[in-house]
């Protein structure tokens, strides 16, 4: 048995780790709150745009001929993995290490490339794939403005030939508990089978053409804001659900410790008083 000093030591470092695990979860529940909220709001609006320019797909290709809905022989890809910049989030990063590894090994016979949102997705993937662009710091200052700046680049390298097909590796957010894995096909565009029954019941003012022209930019990136909002929000979720785990055993180890140091400390005492009485015994005989 440990000596009484090292239990009390031990104790000492376990409600020190139970108190920045504590701060560290009220952090994120506050945090969890506010993106929480800005995702619920937005998803509606991304889903249905999203909806129309799928919707509208089916037409583009034969009268405005979108280099964006262009369909190619698949010969390079680019993964986007969406992960966050810090750790203590339980599996929510290495769920998407995971994901995006797994998409790769699919595309044995492609070029595959990476674009990390995200500093623990670029510090594992640039260990196996190439790593075209490092977008972490977008979560210092997460705005619409900055992210379409991403979007554009994407959109840059698709139209150039650069990549075939890109698509999205990132944690869609349920609850504070629960973050589902994603993998969203991002360009090409992706028509729905519903798409000619749908595209009857419209009427376009103006052209088609210009309408696409504006339409499917401004799709492209309110999909991956939603994505970053999403990850957003679950690595939020993650953090505080992981950090209440590890704060709950914190305190059944410190209770455990407790609980050895006072048996101890009353073996000693017992000890001592056996001590005494002895040497009591020696004197009177």
């Amino acid at each position: 048995m440990a000596n009484l000093k090292e239990i009390r030591n031990r104790i000492s470092s376990v409600s020190s780790t139970m108190q920045i695990t504590s701060a560290m979860k009220m952090v994120s529940a506050a945090k969890l709150k506010k993106a929480q909220d800005a995702i619920t709001a937005m998803r509606p609006y991304a889903d249905k745009l999203t909806e129309l320019l799928q919707n509208l797909s089916t037409t583009l290709d034969a009268d405005s001929g979108s280099k964006f809905a262009e369909q190619r022989d698949i010969k390079t890809v680019l993964i986007v993995a969406i992960t966050s910049n810090r750790g203590l989030c339980g599996a929510f990063n290495s769920n998407i290490i995971k994901q995006a590894t797994h998409l790769a090994k699919g595309y044995a016979n492609q070029k595959v490339s990476v674009v990390a949102i995200g500093k623990k997705g670029n510090d594992a993937l640039a260990k196996e794939y190439q790593v075209i662009s490092n977008q972490s710091s977008v979560f210092d200052d997460l705005t619409f403005e900055n992210v379409a700046t991403i979007a554009e680049m994407l959109m840059a390298q698709f139209e150039s030939g650069a990549f075939d097909k890109i698509e999205l590796v990132y944690n869609k957010f349920k609850n504070a508990a629960t973050q589902v894995v994603m993998t969203e096909p991002f360009l090409p565009i992706v028509s729905t089978t519903e798409s000619i029954n749908v595209n009857q019941d419209y009427i376009f003012e103006p052209s088609k053409a210009e309408i696409v022209e504006t339409l499917i930019p401004k799709s492209l990136k309110t999909q991956l804001f939603k994505a970053i909002r999403d990850s957003f929000a679950s690595e939020h979720g993650a953090r505080m659900t992981a950090m209440h785990k590890a704060t709950d055993n914190a305190t059944e180890l410190r209770d455990q410790l407790k609980l050895t140091y006072n048996k101890a400390r009353q073996a000693a005492i017992t000890n001592e008083i056996l001590e005494i009485v002895g040497g009591a015994e020696a004197l009177n005989n």
